[in-house]
This record gives C-alpha cells, sequence and structure tokens, in this order.
C-alpha cells in the first residue's frame, strides 16, 4: 500500500507499506546487482549509509549463483543479510544491453550468456519465477527496453507486447504467490511504461497498464540515449497518466540533478549505478559539485570529502589518506568513496522529504542546483 501524505505540485512525499517494511519516498535504491554493492560495501555498511532498498538483477542472479541455490538458502534477504526492502529488476534491460546475444520472440528472449556462452532462454514466467525464487520484495515486470533513437513502427510493436508480457507476469506472480513452497507470498509486482520518445505511445501504453491495478509502476527506456531535455519532457507528458497513489519508479536514474528534476515531475522512486561505479575511480559528489580526488591539489588536502558530511569515510579519513590509496592501486580507497557517495544521495533524498514536508521542495532544488555549480 502506497500512502500519499504531502504533495508539491507534482512533487510526491510518500510511504510505500511493504512485507519487509515501510519505504519513505522519494527514495533511492543502491544497486547491488549480483546481492552486493560494487566496492566490498556490506550489507552492514548498507545500514549505516541509510539504504532503504537494495535493488538486484534477475538475470545475473539467474547465472550466478542461480535463484534455484538462492532458493535453497532461504531467499535474498537471508542470503545476504539484509532484512529490509529488496528490488529485483526483471531482467528486461538485458534484453537492451545484450543485444548482440539475444533474439527476441512473442514467447521471451533467447540469450547467450556473456559469462560462458550458454543459451538461456527467459520470459515473463521465467522471470517471476526466478524473481519469485529470489524471494524479493518487489519483482519488476518483464519487458524489452528499446533503445533510443527508434524506429516508431518497431517501438509501437515492441510495447504492444511489452503489455501482453505484463499481463503473463500478473498471471504467473499470483499463481507462484499461492504456492506452498513460495518464500515470499506478498511478492509484489511493478509494471513498466515504454515507449521510447513517442509521447503518444507512452501515454497510451500508462493508461493500459494503469488499468491493470499492479503495486507500482515504473518508467523504463529512459537514460539509454535521448538527451536529458527530452527525458524531462517525456515524464511531463507520461507521469499524470499515472496513478498519483502509487509509487512512480524512473528506471536507471540518474544524476543528483537529474533526481532533483524527476521528483519535481511526481517520481519517487529511483536507482543507478553511478554513485558505486563513479566513487570506484576516484570521482565523489559533494553539495559543491563532484570532485576528483585523483587530482593533484588533493595530495596535502588534510580535509574530509566534504565538510560537515555525516558518512563514515567523512568522519574518519581526508582527501590525501584516500588519494594516496588510488594511487597505491588499494581497495580501500574504491570502498571509502563509494561509501560516501552512497551516503550521500541517501542523504539527498532525505532531504528531498523533508522539504516536501515544510512545503520548499521548489526552494531547495533550487539552492542544490546552484551548489552543485560551484566546482
Amino acid at each position: 500500500m502506497y500512502q500519499l501524505l504531502k504533495v508539491e505540485g507534482r512533487a510526491k512525499r510518500g510511504a510505500f507499506f511493504t512485507p519487509h517494511g515501510v519505504i519513505q519516498t522519494p527514495v533511492f535504491m543502491n544497486v547491488g546487482t549480483i546481492a552486493a554493492i560494487k566496492g566490498a560495501v556490506s550489507s552492514e555498511d548498507l545500514e549505516r549509509v541509510n539504504c532503504q532498498v537494495e535493488l538486484s538483477n534477475t538475470y545475473h542472479l539467474h547465472l550466478r549463483p542461480g535463484d534455484e541455490v538462492v532458493k535453497k538458502l532461504g531467499g535474498l534477504h537471508k542470503f545476504m543479510v539484509w532484512d529490509k526492502p529488496i528490488l529485483t529488476d526483471s531482467g528486461g534491460f538485458q534484453v537492451f544491453s545484450l543485444t548482440s546475444l539475444r533474439k527476441i520472440t512473442e514467447d521471451g528472449v533467447y540469450f547467450s550468456s556473456h559469462i560462458d556462452g550458454r543459451k538461456i532462454f527467459m520470459g515473463p514466467e521465467e522471470s517471476m519465477k526466478i524473481q519469485s525464487n529470489l524471494a524479493s520484495t518487489i519483482a519488476m515486470a518483464f519487458d524489452e527496453c528499446i533503445g533510443i533513437p527508434a524506429e516508431r513502427t518497431y517501438v509501437q510493436n515492441s510495447v504492444e507486447r511489452t503489455t501482453r508480457w505484463l499481463q503473463r507476469c500478473k498471471n504467473a506472480l499470483h499463481q507462484l504467490n499461492q504456492k506452498e513452497d513460495t518464500i515470499n507470498k506478498q511478492q509484489m509486482l511493478f509494471g513498466i511504461n515504454q515507449g521510447a520518445t513517442y509521447e503518444d505511445i507512452r501515454i497510451e501504453h500508462a493508461k493500459r497498464i494503469t488499468d491493470m491495478d499492479l503495486d507500482g509502476y515504473a518508467i523504463g527506456g529512459l537514460a539509454v540515449g535521448e538527451t536529458h531535455e527530452e527525458m524531462y519532457y517525456i515524464l511531463e507528458e507520461v507521469v499524470p497518466h499515472l496513478p498519483q497513489n502509487k509509487p512512480t519508479y524512473l528506471m536507471g536514474v540518474g544524476t543528483p540533478e537529474n533526481i532533483l528534476e524527476a521528483v519535481e515531475r511526481g517520481v519517487d522512486f529511483f536507482d543507478c549505478v553511478l554513485p558505486a561505479r563513479n566513487g570506484r575511480h576516484a570521482h565523489v559528489y559533494t553539495n559543491a559539485g563532484k570532485r576528483n580526488l585523483l587530482n593533484a591539489k588533493y595530495e596535502l588536502d588534510e580535509s574530509p570529502i566534504e565538510e560537515g558530511c555525516g558518512c563514515p569515510t567523512c568522519q574518519r579519513y581526508t582527501r590525501a589518506y584516500i588519494r594516496h590509496l588510488f594511487k597505491a592501486k588499494e581497495m580501500l580507497a574504491m570502498r571509502l568513496c563509494v561509501l560516501h557517495n552512497l551516503y550521500f544521495f541517501n542523504h539527498m533524498m532525505q532531504e528531498i522529504r523533508d522539504a516536501l514536508e515544510q512545503g520548499i521542495f521548489a526552494q531547495y532544488k533550487k539552492e542544490k542546483l546552484e551548489g552543485f555549480q560551484q566546482n
């Protein structure tokens, strides 16, 4: 159940009640593709940086260690020792990212594993079964993520197939949730809006999937080649056609600037690999913009990454020390920066929630964006 607590314009402040706890929204989900955040970050670390939701990937966990293995070990929560909500991506994005290794049919998608080349088939029913075995809190419907730009006829046909797949996902998950050996019998389902940058196709699809009365709705197929302006335009056009009383999730987005713009347009769930990926390359987020700790100017800098930051890294370590660790190729460098970046994103979401509660989000957004331009 989603409870809408406050609105400011289109921006939403809500609470989403799940079998694994309440998610305060807007929320940033920390991406642990293979049941771990890249950069040697543990589940205890996630608690320390105020992570509300961990996100893992159906396709990758199906390949290794195998969803049946995870089920035998008690499900993903027990496996990674994390008792808060987990969202599993359906594997649909791999339809997009593994273009040279797949073939799409009405039944589903034939893959070649990126690990060992073995043939894999995944369709709506298979995706739901894998996610049921993983026992995540929220399962994502299986869809095709379309690259941009894309020819209109292809997009139309793909979206119609994705709609048919969504109905199959809903039917399959309902059956799986009734099974005696299912670990999480209250697993939730989010549908995914597609349509590339054709706003009329997007709007029609949003209306059709809204009629299916799902637990939440995602907007997929953005941040895959279009400009930021195109993305914001699609959000402005589509979000009003998704139910306000359900979570709205913008998949794979994004930068702090993207998040602020999308919150203003009514989005309240986000995920992105950027905080962890950038952290592993010495790029850290601050309220004055991004810093590259490999820069020579930090060699003797005894300041934390950001003054006043409450993350475990800034409480103890200096820019000079972290720069030295990167130069020495010490794994600790990546870990410290990933921790800082995840804390930064999670803390920014708390600030956004506070600003919405106080009715000052527009002012907060303006000041935050101006701050990012300083560096």
